[in-house]
């Protein structure tokens, strides 16, 4: 999809700009910005090439789309892993998940984002998937129950939609290919009460999304943070009926589909409730796609890989900013990762951060939102399952590759390719990493390792 140029958007969006050249100055100052809502929408296993703003061509996103043409799109986002529970430890914490040392996150769960909110007097909720938890025997009176660390309200499942797996199976492909709505065992939960069990699939995006509007125009008088992680299109994938068999993508594009229309829903809310040009949405996935398990996940579009592996397509994720008035149209290019949405958040609204923490090494965006500088990030660890890579600026070094995670039909685990030297990419030139450029680069794979050294060390 075209974007406008600057100079375009300068004169179309003539008065909104001069809300964000105050907001700038003011910031610039040292003042406090004006404390923004924020809406964090955190999709699972949505993959690079899925959507319409990223090149899609046969899944409708005309919502999600909008975000985008009117806000920031990021193309070089990354999660701070390529699986579900490393990129939410990030997320939730500003910390790198692979840098936390022996202090695990239920050792200090008021430094995690959503305690944050709350010190700063904001109205906090979680829709959808926790996974920081893992799956204790009664998640409800989990110590890392989400209520117990910094939300007022809960709504949604402990952790992924396909477990447990069903009485003698595994997450294989065949089981995916027959399950029903009711086949994964998984409970609904609201606060610390199960509320059905087990939960229909096929409603996980339009309950959610009910919720997420309900709430908003509740919480319109106060300050809020809202955290929509959508369960969704995490396999097993599933739709409601007004959805299903519609998409030219097939039944996954179908779930696609229903997330962009659930993204319609929620900004409408905010609309209508008349906070929307004081709030700032989020839009990003958790990983990349689970493509090896064909119409059950996505694309990455022109990247190499998937979930699980440490080429682009198991980090590189959407990455879209969108405060009307305040964000200016554009696409950035620049290296950001969402654990630096903690800085960003805690930037905007006067919070803490917790530096204390090892690990956290979360940058502030909030100069790139508000005034389109340079992002302050320049290097990316990509860690989990042995499979690790580092990338500086242009430059990418792989010192292990997985095709994928595992086998789709057995679920056995694959086992890294380890390279001596390193691999050796330029993502500027070739965003697919084909070409092997260590043979004729020595002094820049001798750097990147060093940094990579200094960047663990950190």
């Amino acid at each position: 999809m075209p974007f406008k140029s600057s100079i375009i958007v300068r004169r179309l969006f003539c008065s909104s700009l001069v809300v964000a050249a105050s907001y700038a100055t003011a910031y610039a100052k040292d003042d406090l910005p004006l404390k923004p809502n924020v809406v964090l929408i955190f999709v699972d296993d949505m993959g690079y090439g899925d959507l319409g703003c990223y090149g899609n061509s046969k899944i409708k996103t005309p919502n999600i789309d909008r975000l985008a043409e009117s806000g920031q799109r990021w193309t070089s986002f990354y999660s701070s892993g390529s699986t579900c529970v490393p990129s939410r430890i990030g997320l939730m914490s500003g910390r790198h998940p692979a840098l936390l040392g022996k202090q695990k996150l239920a050792a200090s769960p008021q430094s995690l984002m959503a305690t944050m909110f709350k010190r700063q007097g904001y109205a906090t909720a979680i829709l959808g998937k926790w996974h920081l938890a893992g799956y204790p025997r009664n998640f409800t009176q989990s110590p890392m129950h989400p209520l117990k660390c910094g939300f007022d309200y809960y709504f949604g499942t402990p952790g992924s939609n396909d477990v447990p797996a069903p009485a003698g199976k595994r997450q294989t492909r065949d089981v995916f290919d027959v399950c029903g709505k009711f086949t994964f065992q998984v409970p609904l939960i609201r606060d610390r009460e199960v509320i059905e069990f087990p939960v229909n699939q096929e409603l996980f995006t339009k309950r959610y999304t009910e919720e997420a509007v309900k709430w908003i125009h509740a919480r319109k008088e106060e300050r809020f943070f809202l955290y929509l992680a959508h369960n969704m299109p995490h396999a097993p994938v599933f739709a409601s009926k007004n959805f299903q068999g519609t998409s030219a993508a097939g039944r996954y594009g179908d779930v696609i589909e229903e997330v962009d229309w659930s993204v319609g829903k929620v900004v409408a809310a905010l609309k209508k409730s008349g906070v929307q040009e004081n709030t700032l949405v989020v839009f990003t996935s958790d990983n990349g796609p689970w493509s090896m398990f064909g119409p059950h996940g996505g694309t990455t579009g022109p990247l190499r890989g998937e979930k699980g592996t440490s080429w682009e397509g198991g980090f590189r994720v959407p990455g879209i900013f969108n405060w009307p008035g305040t964000i200016e149209s554009s696409t950035i290019g620049g290296l950001a990762a969402n654990l630096d949405l903690f800085s960003t958040f805690a930037t905007l609204t006067g919070g803490d951060e917790p530096t204390d923490k090892p690990g956290y090494i979360s940058t502030n965006l909030s100069g790139v939102l508000l005034r389109q500088e340079a992002s302050p990030r320049t290097q990316w660890l990509f860690t989990g399952g042995s499979a690790d890579a580092f990338r500086s600026g242009r430059y990418k070094i792989h010192l292990a590759t997985k095709t994928r995670s595992s086998d789709p039909d057995t679920r056995k685990r694959i086992h890294p390719v380890k390279h001596d030297p390193p691999l050796l990419f330029d993502l500027e030139t070739e965003i697919g990493e084909q070409t092997n450029l260590a043979d004729s680069k020595p002094d820049e794979v001798a750097r990147l390792l060093a940094e990579m050294k200094a960047f663990r060390k950190n």
